[in-house]
């Protein structure tokens, strides 16, 4: 008897099936190709009937239909698939995306939009009749949010003489659709398509070939260290460019922020509500100011004040003070509560703007001479009567800013040296990055004996030695030493109602304190460098934090539940500034190119971007009351003020472009003035010439300084800017 050949499908058969079915006719032996891979299933599928497996003679067939005649599987190729490739091939891309790194994912996801757009429109051109709806019902949910009014279009799109009809059709396919994209993704991006042709690659490379421009460049270095980087730098490149040369000139390319992550959670932005039995005691105290006081003409009574915060704070999005547990409230924070609804009712009001046009603002500035450019941070107590000074000197400086003793209730010195109006704080063993007051307020006029202090009684400091300190502002020496970082702390903010605290540093983390807990009680990660700036939404329900050079990503995290709800990603320099309006619906972030960035917190959209200051970092942001109106100040030594609101008409010219001599003007409304010199003609000791400056049309006013970059501007409650600075001859 001759047996078959062996081979990859052609295996010796078990002795019992090959004796029975071998046998030729009359008694011959078998011809030797009668053993054939097709032969052979036939053979192993009879037995399974035979014996009753059902289930796998059923597996048997399905996958032994897609064997060659050599018995090796088929390999699909996506070409046979015909219009089918394009679902294929989005869908490789798309999952291949979702597991890269986070560094990468939002250059990359922003290659899914031209790629769906082109196959939807390639598989029109091809009429591919039920293909067409099947591949916009599985791919375009993912682009409503973005892109729903060109889905709108695209649905009225299914024969090729719709398509080569339709206007927005016509500006996709009659120029290719740039996508700048940093080399290391790019070069990534096409090691993967090699690897899988066969999987869908081969028709995604075809796509990027044949619709789109790909220009790989170094915007976002991964490191601000790097060759690109520096030699950039050397340039003194815009790099705002790259992010302007996207897309197809007319049509919304769809780059924001919402790609990054899933920025669709729901947030919870209200206001607190009130502890009931604070409510109830905050409102008897002021029934009694208005039976002593009546109010001023044309003003609501103090109750009636109170009782529309109430209101406000009683909407549905806000938070619940169960999530955020709390001290019970003291006799302090009372007299707090009610001191806050007299200033609010008081307080110079800075309504909407029409084109920037309104009310004017006030700025107080402070100027701290003889400091040898040692001071690295300030702060101003939010009741205004004191400010804080960290020094490269690793000590802090509190000074009071009407020139008041500091009084102490611990005796120190001699019995009769005079009460200072200045107060050094020492123990950090490095220099000292940041300094937070707790909550205060201004108190009430005419206080007794038994009043409570409103008075800030706490400071935070962090440093470079890796830990933060918390101080009595009472006894003037440190209470607590919070140790966690494994690294320099860059930053430290209290809580919108004391008690907790946010820190970040460079060991890429931000952590949330509890003011009785020696350790922390939450570790956010996520940021992929440095985390050095930090800021609270007003409930206290959420802190944002901003990465360095490399990451360029501010975050939004719960504090109740640790996880990051949202991503805002759109700097192409380092994050020098972050904060949120009073509102608490509107994010401000500021950069070392001198560009602020105003951020949709619902929908997790930018609103605007505003352009002014000088190169060299804006160093502090504050929003009006009403969160109108938001002011910075910076390197530049200006302070600057900018209507919030989004222009009546976006596409209004840029306002002039002024040369580094050119003087500000703090009285002309619509801003087109570039402010004091910036640093370069500073350092020149203002001959040498700086680079022109763009102003956007929704800068209101602009106050110079002589040589004083500003370190902190802080709008106070009743809407008057306080700014401070260093004076650097």
């Amino acid at each position: 008897m001759s047996h078959p050949p062996q081979g990859p499908g052609n295996g010796p058969p078990s002795a019992g099936i090959g004796m029975q079915h071998q046998q030729g006719g009359q008694g011959q032996p078998a011809p030797a190709n009668s053993m054939s891979s097709q032969n052979l299933n036939q053979i192993v599928i009879e037995y399974l009937v035979k014996k009753g497996y059902n289930r796998t003679e059923q597996m048997l067939r399905m996958e032994s239909s897609n064997l060659d005649k050599d018995g090796r599987p088929v390999q699909e190729r996506v070409e046979d698939l015909g219009n089918l490739k394009y679902a294929r091939g989005f869908k490789m891309i798309s999952d291949w995306i979702e597991q890269n790194l986070d560094i990468y994912k939002f250059e990359l996801r922003r290659l899914l939009w031209p790629l769906f757009t082109y196959s939807y429109f390639d598989l029109v051109f091809n009429d591919a009749g039920a293909e067409i709806e099947k591949f916009f019902r599985e791919f375009s949910p993912q682009f409503e949010r973005v892109h729903a009014d060109e889905l709108r279009v695209f649905e009225t799109i299914k024969t090729p003489q719709q398509l080569r009809d339709n206007s927005i059709a016509k500006l996709y396919l009659g120029t290719k659709y740039r996508i700048p994209i940093n080399s290391n993704v790019y070069y990534n991006l096409l090691a993967h398509i090699e690897t899988k042709n066969k999987e869908g690659g081969s028709v995604i490379e075809y796509l990027l070939q044949s619709f789109c421009e790909m220009k790989p460049t170094e915007r976002g270095p991964l490191n601000q260290f790097s060759f690109e980087a520096i030699i950039g730098r050397g340039k003194d490149r815009d790099s705002d460019d790259a992010a302007l040369q996207e897309g197809i000139d007319g049509a919304f390319n769809g780059v924001t922020n919402s790609d990054i992550t899933d920025n669709n959670a729901l947030l919870k932005l209200g206001m607190m509500p009130m502890e009931s039995d604070l409510a109830q005691d905050v409102r008897a105290e002021l029934e009694d100011e208005d039976a002593k006081n009546l109010p001023p003409l044309g003003k609501n009574s103090l109750v009636e004040e109170f009782d529309q915060n109430i209101k406000r704070e009683d909407s549905a999005d806000a938070p619940n003070r169960n999530e955020i547990p709390l001290p019970p409230s003291r006799a302090r924070d009372v007299i707090m509560e009610v001191q806050k609804i007299k200033e609010n009712r008081d307080r110079f009001r800075i309504e909407g703007r029409t084109s920037g046009v309104g009310v004017g603002v006030s700025v107080c500035m402070f100027t701290f001479h003889n400091t040898l450019d040692t001071i690295t941070c300030m702060e101003f107590s939010d009741d205004t009567n004191l400010v804080a000074v960290g020094t490269e000197e690793s000590y802090i400086r509190v000074w009071h800013l009407h020139g008041d003793p500091l009084p102490s209730i611990v005796q120190t010195g001699a019995k009769d040296a005079p009460p200072s109006s200045s107060r050094r704080l020492i123990g950090h063993s490095a220099p000292v990055y940041s300094v937070s007051f707790s909550p205060s307020i201004a108190g009430p006029e005419g206080p007794d004996a038994s009043t409570p202090s409103t008075a800030p009684k706490l400071l935070l400091s962090s440093s470079s030695d890796k830990t933060v300190r918390l101080w009595s502002l009472e006894a003037w020496t440190c209470l607590v030493v919070y140790k966690g970082h494994e690294g320099p702390v860059w930053n430290v903010r209290w809580s919108p109602f004391g008690h907790y605290f946010a820190t970040c540093g460079w060991d890429r983390t931000v952590r949330i304190w509890g003011q009785d807990h020696i350790s922390y009680l939450r570790l956010l990660v996520g940021h992929d460098s440095n985390v050095n700036q930090i800021a609270w939404q007003p409930n206290g329900a959420y802190v944002f934090s901003a990465s360095d050079h490399a990451d360029k990503s501010i975050r939004m995290w719960s504090f109740t539940t640790g996880e990051c709800v949202r991503v805002f990603a759109g700097h192409t320099d380092f994050i020098s500034a972050i904060e949120c309006s009073p509102s608490g619906k509107i994010l401000a972030s500021a950069d070392g190119g001198g560009n602020i960035i105003f951020w949709d917190l619902t929908k997790g959209h930018m609103i605007k971007r505003c352009k002014g200051h000088g190169k060299g970092g804006i160093w502090s942001l504050s929003f009006s009351v009403e969160s109108t109106v938001l002011v910075s100040g910076g390197a530049d030594g200006t302070v600057r003020v900018w209507d919030v609101e989004v222009p009546t008409d976006p596409h209004k010219p840029e306002g002039e472009v002024v040369g580094a001599g050119g003087q500000a003007d703090a009285t002309r409304i619509n801003g087109a003035t570039a402010g004091a010199q910036p640093t370069t003609a500073v350092a020149a000791g203002g001959k040498k010439k700086g680079k022109d400056t763009t102003i956007t049309p929704d800068q209101i006013s602009a106050f110079p300084t002589k040589k004083s970059p500003v370190y902190k501007v802080k709008f106070t409650r009743m809407n008057l800017v306080m700014a401070g600075g260093c004076y650097l001859p």
